[in-house]
């Protein structure tokens, strides 16, 4: 008998063991709107992401906001009670909203109740579908964005930007290259019908994912087809190409960040190059064990560096990946020396297979818990919409494990091909430089006195002497 129990227990609590996560119920409605349904972790919860296909690549630098100036808008109201109305009406539903623009797309991100989720999900529609945008909520949305950028954008900051002064390592060498735009849009140009423009085109449910992850209603796919299923469908327009590499970049620049410090950072940039097969995942795992070797030797080893770590970003059409350390001053060239020897060892060795293997499995195990609560989910699933097909998102397990160290060499020759591009960011002057330079003033001060006084004494009648 209570074997049979321990059975029955076991079979009952096999949902909270493990959660497939590639697998969920996917599907599109009649209009185009891609739908993608998961049973998640907290059944008293949902997180739902409504995905716009549209974002600040899809359009040129004189117009990249526009995207992002649409989403602020969406949040202005839908009748007399304005935005602070539409707040009220989400906060009485128990749930939080937020929405993002990135380069490839525009996403709303909703937390809340189980149980409200039709009301809540009401509510997002009539976001898309109903709110009023006119000049006033034009002028406020600008002023929002301003002040998110850090400020208005005037002539000084614009200069600024153009000099390449105060943008970080990675987005200063994406903007030499040419991948990345050299200043911000100007918001004053934009205009209520180039918004309106890109709500018609681009805001198409056609162009939408919307991901519903947690406690599901059972009624859930019927009122979406009867819901979202009534949003218009069209044709949005051609999304421009990304922008590609087109101007040279210097092998090495010293960047000026802050006016006193001993504190610098060192960047070492390397464009990702492009691989047939596994191209993500490849790369993913050489920079975790780029991580690990940069730590080992610039930590572990000499003690130069106490958070040194290698990070992925991409602009426009490449990758970069970067290894980026935390330095004192005097330990610039000797943080490089070593850095330089790490490259020359690995161009000549290769990775270690010992090593490549632990920070495969580390990678694979990282993977069952990284997404654990319905938000994780939700939000693996917005990444990961070009992965998904027929109900079914990549394993990124199984990817990983497909990775040879074979392949992982090969991309990292192809990586230490060119020799990269190396940032230095440090303050105007050091503490040091600072005492020398008051000490060398003090000096000039001093000195400047004494040669004053001897020339006073030197006017006196009967030169340096005085009569008795």
């Amino acid at each position: 008998m209570r074997c049979l129990m321990f059975v029955c227990l076991l079979i009952c609590s096999l949902p909270t063991f493990a959660l497939d996560r590639s697998r969920v119920e996917g599907y599109l409605l009649p209009n185009g709107l891609q739908v993608i349904l998961k049973s998640g972790y907290e059944r008293d919860h949902v997180s739902i992401r409504l995905v716009v296909g549209v974002g600040l690549d899809d359009f040129a630098c004189d117009q990249r906001e526009l995207p992002h100036l649409l989403e602020h808008l969406l949040f202005s109201g839908i009748d007399d009670t304005g935005e602070g109305g539409l707040e009220e009406r989400m906060q009485a539903l128990g749930g939080e909203w937020n929405a993002y623009t990135s380069s490839a797309d525009t996403t709303f991100v909703i937390e809340a109740p189980a149980r409200n989720q039709r009301k809540v999900l009401d509510l997002l529609l009539a976001v898309i579908r109903d709110t009023r945008i006119d000049a006033k909520a034009l002028a406020t949305a600008k002023t929002i964005i301003e002040r998110e950028d850090g400020g208005h954008y005037g002539r000084l900051q614009r200069w600024l930007d153009r000099q390449d002064i105060g943008h970080p390592a990675s987005d200063q060498l994406a903007t030499e290259l040419g991948l990345k735009c050299p200043e911000r849009s100007n918001l004053d140009d934009m205009t209520l019908e180039q918004v309106q423009h890109l709500r018609e085109q681009w805001y198409a449910a056609n162009n939408m994912s919307l991901i519903v992850v947690g406690g599901l209603d059972r009624l859930l796919p019927a009122y979406l087809e009867r819901t979202f299923g009534e949003l218009p469908a069209t044709e949005p327009e051609e999304r421009r190409s990304l922008e590609s590499i087109s101007q040279q970049a210097e092998q090495r620049r010293d960047l000026t960040r802050g006016w006193l410090g001993d504190n610098v950072k060192l960047h070492w940039l390397f464009i990702e190059p492009t691989l047939e097969e596994g191209h993500d995942q490849t790369l993913e795992l050489l920079s975790r064990y780029l991580d690990w070797a940069l730590y080992d030797q610039l930590r572990l080893r000499h003690g130069l560096s106490y958070g040194p770590s290698v990070q992925r970003e991409s602009f426009g059409d490449s990758g970069m990946l970067s290894l980026n350390a935390d330095l004192e001053r005097q330990d610039v060239d000797a943080a490089q020396k070593v850095i330089e020897q790490l490259f020359e060892h690995l161009r000549k060795h290769g990775l270690d297979p010992d090593t490549f293997a632990r920070i495969k499995e580390a990678a694979i195990a990282r993977e069952s818990w990284t997404t654990q609560g319905n938000a994780a989910l939700a939000d693996y699933y917005w990444g990961a919409l070009n992965a998904y097909e027929d109900g079914r998102f990549t394993d990124p397990v199984r990817l990983l494990r497909q990775v040879s160290l074979k392949q992982a060499d090969a991309a990292l020759r192809e990586l230490l091909k060119e020799p990269g591009y190396l940032r230095i960011e440090q303050p105007l002057l050091g503490y040091d430089e600072l005492y020398g330079l008051v000490a060398l003033v003090l000096g000039l001060i001093l000195a400047a006195g004494l040669i004053r006084r001897r020339r006073v004494v030197a006017s006196r009648p009967g030169g340096a002497t005085r009569e008795p």
